[in-house]
């Protein structure tokens, strides 16, 4: 039993890769947002149909009330997925999207599984075709429009074609149990092409991360790029709120350009890793350091970061002071940085820029001002 259950598990419901499992759940969500206000339309559509060739003895609350009510759901679905249309799809709002997609495919293939074998049973041998021919297509197109969540799949197809399925192959007649068993080979072929679709939509997510990673990635240090800092900006400036401000910073590197001159572009892209490390450690989960380009950074300081109770600069400025130990050599640099924080500063991305740009060449002058005090003095 165990052994079964593991083949199951690895080979029907493979497990998610941790790091594209918010991908998943998105490209879920908005497949199914495509693909069902069509399907829910169709339901409504064929209400009419269904409530005519429903047996008359049935009782009119499943003859007259079960496609009544799948109408309304129908409608009501269509008009809410055409509502929320457009709406930015956070993997949170697809979970919940994928979970109720579940539940309600699942209670709608009941009821019209439940409604398809009442009539079979109470119709004549003749009118059997119909009963199983309507939910045949319905279960197939459900299917295809939720071919993206596998469970839901499974779910689907298991009540609304294994009742109506048994009904055919057992009803001794032979044209039934040749469709019967069309169906079934049907039913396992599209199953079948539901578990590859799932690995193939992994493989390509993972391929789509890795790009995207390399294509936001400073391939020096590692560090995010200006592009991936700009990405995370715009997104922090559109979740800020007046009473949760966060802060950006630039930061210079004083003295890196005679490095280069005189130990070589080798030791100067070590210098740069090393100063890439010390601002991640520096920052660790609290922030987010990229490198702008050459010999600059930026800092993202986000709302509730506990950096921001604290003097930021200093604390930045104290782990780049030690002397760094490249090629068996000593070697110094300073740095100069220049803050701005949201809403004080600006409250869009170029302002912000414009005014951490400011404080950065203000720090810079202030630096070259204390240093030529100090040499009069030693004059």
């Amino acid at each position: 039993m165990t052994g079964v259950y593991h083949w199951l598990r690895t080979r029907v419901f493979p497990p998610v890769p941790d790091d594209i499992r918010d991908d998943v759940a998105v490209l879920r969500a908005q497949r199914i947002e495509t693909l069902t206000p069509a399907l829910f339309l169709l339901l409504a559509a064929t209400t009419p149909t269904a409530i005519y060739a429903g047996v008359d003895t049935v009782h009119p609350a499943v003859r007259i009330g079960f496609p009544v009510v799948l109408a309304i759901v129908g409608v009501f679905g269509f008009l809410f997925l055409m509502h929320n249309r457009g709406r930015r799809m956070s993997p949170r709002r697809a979970r919940r999207m994928i979970v109720e997609a579940t539940w309600l495919s699942g209670v709608m293939a009941s009821m019209c599984s439940a409604w398809a074998v009442i009539n079979w049973l109470a119709a004549p041998p003749a009118a059997h075709s119909y009963y199983g021919m309507i939910m045949a297509m319905g279960s197939l197109a459900t299917a295809y429009c939720l071919s993206s969540i596998r469970f839901a799949t499974f779910v689907n197809l298991g009540i609304g074609l294994v009742p109506v399925s048994l009904l055919m192959l057992t009803s001794g007649i032979v044209a039934e149990f040749a469709a019967g068993a069309s169906l079934v080979l049907a039913t396992l072929f599209l199953l079948r092409m539901v578990i590859q679709q799932h690995g193939q939509l992994v493989d390509l997510l993972r391929l789509q991360r890795q790009m995207r990673e390399l294509a936001h990635t400073d391939p020096l240090t590692g560090l995010p790029n200006r592009r991936a800092f700009d990405v995370r900006l715009s997104e922090e400036i559109a979740d800020a709120t007046i009473d949760r401000p966060f802060a950006i910073a630039l930061l210079d590197l004083d003295g890196f350009k005679p490095v280069n001159d005189r130990h070589g572009h080798a030791v100067g892209d070590q210098l740069l890793c090393e100063i890439a490390e010390r601002l991640r450690g520096a920052c660790s989960e609290h922030a987010m350091v990229a490198r702008q380009g050459g010999d600059e950074f930026a800092i993202l300081v986000p709302a509730g970061s506990a950096l921001l109770n604290t003097s930021l600069a200093d604390h930045i400025l104290a782990s780049l002071a030690a002397p760094y130990r490249i090629s068996e050599q000593s070697i110094g640099v300073g740095a100069s940085i220049g803050f701005a924080t949201w809403p004080k500063n600006g409250t869009t991305s170029r302002r912000l820029f414009e005014a951490a740009d400011r404080a950065l060449y203000a720090a810079k002058a202030a630096d070259r001002v204390g240093a030529a005090t100090v040499q009069s003095r030693a004059g």
